[in-house]
């Protein structure tokens, strides 16, 4: 059977079921999970499945906003690599610089790849981003806490809010569910939304990390307009999307 014939038939069970596991599908077909990872992820780029632990499902099945971390990480992960990669070059190049890092899969591996020595003061209202730079890095990591919302391990709230308001930092880089030129850059959560725009106002530049799934999708909360973006680092852009980007004056980065 050729794959793509494979993964129209893989798309039918996703469908049929609401979801395919790589397990059932390899011994489905007769072959090895690696195949279906592979077929998985060409299908997640083309936006027809979403990777989930352990498989997939049908993109519209569920709400990019409301996968848990461990699906949203093994989502997109090639493009977000590429992204965190880019952002490495907009670090603050002095010494004990500050920066503060959104919750979100794609600021995570941002946070995996910032080099061991850095001396930067790191803000962050991540659980996973916290741990990862405080076991891994000299930097001076500061949990920005609150109410721990479950799925995105994020802390939220207004004593997370009130202390955000409070900070001034070199670069805040930024995550997305969703960028429009009307809705601007959003959320599925309230809670959320709410943290991001006083993140967004802490930060004397504003660095956006979305891969290219991100456009053209809203969702409920919106926290940001994109004249409060000075750059934009994703994978893909359109002609027109690159110019709705530059004629509000933010640099596009395609990585």
């Amino acid at each position: 059977m050729y794959a793509e014939e494979r993964r129209r038939l893989i798309v039918q069970l996703a469908r049929s079921d609401g979801r395919v596991q790589v397990s059932t599908a390899a011994a489905h077909f007769n072959v090895t999970p690696e195949t279906i990872r592979r077929d998985l992820e060409v299908l997640d780029r083309q936006g027809i499945l979403r990777r989930v632990h352990g498989g997939a499902m049908p993109s519209e099945f569920l709400p990019l906003g409301d996968l848990a971390v461990v699906d949203r990480e093994n989502s997109a992960a090639e493009q977000k690599e590429r992204i965190a990669h880019a952002a490495l070059a907009l670090l603050p190049s002095q010494p004990y610089g500050s920066i503060l890092l959104d919750a979100g899969t794609t600021t995570s591996r941002l946070a995996q790849l910032i080099p061991v020595d850095t001396r930067l003061t790191i803000f962050t209202n991540s659980l996973p981003i916290a741990a990862t730079l405080s076991s891994r890095t000299s930097a001076d990591v500061q949990l920005v806490g609150g109410h721990v919302r479950g799925i995105t391990q994020a802390c939220v709230g207004g004593q997370t809010a009130q202390r955000f308001a409070r900070l001034r930092v070199d670069v805040a880089f930024m995550g997305t569910n969703g960028i429009t030129g009307l809705h601007g850059l959003s959320t599925p959560d309230a809670e959320e939304a709410t943290v991001k725009e006083v993140m967004v106002r802490a930060g004397r530049q504003v660095v956006i990390l979305a891969d290219s799934r991100k456009f053209g999708s809203e969702t409920a909360s919106s926290f940001a307009t994109l004249d409060d973006i000075d750059v934009l680092i994703t994978d893909a852009v359109t002609e027109e999307q690159r110019t709705n980007c530059t004629e509000r004056g933010i640099e596009v980065v395609v990585a």
